[in-house]
């Protein structure tokens, strides 16, 4: 999956920065701040150097040692005045033949997304692996997940949450196509550029 459809919202500010200098406002030496967080010293220094991004857990684990929120650590803005997202304020987008309503505020650390999936276009040749997390729950209709060389059948009601790295592709079981709420994490990587609907192999 991806950071969204064609004209979504840009990537957020680089977190690698924002974690060096957390850290360093907490007081906290590279071995003491890895510690809390039950992490390696060298995996936080790749993290605060930007050679790797972090996951949500990750990022969650962070915020708490030092005193702020995830949003913090992306350095994003105060969140909109309005947290309410209306379904006739979410515009449908198409990609690939696949459907996309937004269904969180853009530029978040995680995006949510309503998404149509038609029967038998061609995502299911399609597989993807990029960093981050994702979150898929089935609203209608059924679900072929494949994650590696695992593939699952999902039905109305079931989720799904898996890390990106692994292997992924999605497509509709049913002639009528599969509708589902999908939410993943913004983490900067070219290679989720696009997941959903058209995008490398």
């Amino acid at each position: 999956m991806h950071p969204g459809p064609p004209g979504a919202a840009g990537e957020p500010p680089a977190v690698a920065p924002r974690l060096r200098e957390l850290r360093r406002r907490a007081g906290l030496t590279l071995e003491a701040a890895a510690g809390r967080a039950e992490l390696s010293p060298a995996h936080l220094s790749r993290l605060e150097t930007g050679r790797r991004q972090p996951s949500l857990p990750v990022l969650l684990g962070l915020a708490r040692i030092y005193g702020t929120t995830v949003s913090g650590l992306l350095g994003e803005a105060s969140p909109a005045p309005d947290p309410i997202v209306r379904a006739g304020d979410a515009p449908a987008r198409r990609s690939g033949g696949w459907t996309y309503r937004e269904a969180g505020i853009p530029g978040r650390a995680m995006q949510a997304l309503r998404v149509r999936v038609p029967h038998g276009e061609a995502e299911d040749d399609l597989v993807r692996v990029h960093p981050g997390e994702e979150w898929l729950h089935v609203l209608k209709g059924r679900l072929r997940l494949r994650l590696g060389e695992a593939e699952h059948l999902l039905a109305e009601g079931d989720s799904a949450h898996f890390d990106s790295l692994t292997p992924h592709r999605i497509g509709a079981v049913n002639p009528s196509g599969v509708e589902l709420l999908f939410v993943h994490t913004l983490l900067r990587s070219a290679g989720a550029e696009l997941c959903l609907g058209e995008g490398p192999r």
